[in-house]
């Protein structure tokens, strides 16, 4: 059975209230009255709980068994920099993003993002996709039993997010005609927090890569093949847990 993002606080003392969400899905999975089911707070905190009551778009569970399971979370946080997709592909890259392992999800609107969400114009509609987006998440968390939601940042520009608070050391932009591979940066670097910044559809323009190069990141190639964007930070991610991964660094020690 899948688990259910029940956000908290929790008191294993007395019945804990489903959101209208939770007891929508029971009903739906059919789980009737004192039959148990798993709940994860969305801040690594899991529980097993019992059915008390379920009523309309309300209920009760008392729940037991409360404690911290974040095995699934990599000890180092990759961030998607994603440049925005046209259609249903951001859809696709949030929940395979979430599926795969990162942790920071940042929506750009870049030079060629067919999707264009950052104008004064388009605050409403800007909101709407981020709800949005942030459901696709606990979806995603929920079937493949992370424990920590990912964070999803605000869309911003491409230039603004350069600029924009403090990043990790090591910054990765995605480029066909790079010469350097990732897999060649990731095995000259430890483990630790990382950024990949993939483009949209077309991919970042050569001022882009300017801009992102003097602001430190590197350029780097999954390849010989051109991938799609909606292809690339899955293969990217995956590729940096394959290297990054405890199996593989027992073998390099």
């Amino acid at each position: 059975m899948p688990q259910f993002y029940l956000p908290g606080p929790w008191e294993s003392q007395k019945p804990t209230a489903l959101t209208p969400e939770v007891a929508h899905h029971l009903r739906v999975r059919r789980i009737q009255v004192g039959e148990t089911f798993p709940v994860f707070d969305g801040l690594g905190q899991v529980a097993q709980g019992e059915l008390l009551s379920l009523s309309g778009k309300s209920g009760l569970a008392q729940l037991s068994n409360i404690r911290s399971d974040t095995h699934r979370e990599a000890p180092y946080a990759i961030t998607l920099a994603q440049g925005l997709a046209g259609g249903d592909k951001m859809d696709w890259i949030v929940e395979k993003a979430v599926e795969t392992g990162a942790q920071i999800i940042a929506p750009l609107q870049c030079e060629r993002s067919i999707l264009k969400l950052t104008r004064s114009s388009d605050l409403e509609r800007a909101q709407k996709r981020l709800l949005h987006w942030e459901g696709i998440i606990q979806a995603a968390c929920e079937q493949c039993d992370r424990t920590v939601l990912a964070k999803l940042e605000p869309i911003q520009t491409f230039s603004s997010y350069l600029q924009d608070g403090v990043k990790p050391k090591l910054k990765l932009l995605l480029s066909p005609d790079a010469t350097q591979s990732l897999y060649s940066v990731l095995i000259e670097n430890e483990p630790q927090n990382i950024i990949l910044m993939i483009g949209p559809e077309g991919g970042h323009s050569p001022d882009e890569e300017k801009q992102a190069e003097t602001a430190g990141y590197q350029l780097v190639s999954l390849g010989e093949r051109v991938l799609r964007t909606e292809t690339a930070g899955v293969v990217a991610i995956t590729a940096v847990h394959s290297v990054w991964g405890p199996e593989m660094q027992n073998r390099l020690k």
